[in-house]
């Protein structure tokens, strides 16, 4: 039990610190009685209409589509960089990801996913 001392020690303290800044929070913050207060508030222009307006998919799919080639970019530059001592096992294994992002980005064009309407 002594190993693990320092760790529930800073484990309290943690807990102690999410509970007093909770706390401090509650009390110090700013009443705000007003119903102007509640209300949306966009570019001074006067909400008009219900806040739930269902989105295309096409914009989730733009967004996935985002993510997918973002984790190209961040695995291909370090790849790059370590490319001399990886030797050709690292080549292969860069060619079979980037082939299975080609196929994704083959399907987004099949499934004309990428051209906005």
């Amino acid at each position: 039990m002594t190993g693990y001392l320092p760790v529930v020690i800073f484990l309290g303290l943690i807990v102690g610190f999410a509970v007093v800044s909770l706390a401090a929070a509650s009390l110090l913050r700013p009443s705000r009685p007003f119903a102007e207060k509640l209300v949306s508030y966009e570019c001074g222009a006067e909400p008009v209409g219900d806040a739930w307006v269902q989105f295309p998919v096409g914009f989730y799919l733009v967004a996935l589509l985002f993510i997918v080639f973002d984790a190209l970019a961040v695995f291909l530059f370090p790849w790059v960089l370590a490319l001399r001592g990886l030797g050709m096992w690292g080549i292969w294994t860069m060619m079979g990801f980037l082939s299975i992002l080609s196929l994704g980005w083959f399907y987004a064009y099949r499934e004309r996913i990428l051209e906005w309407q």
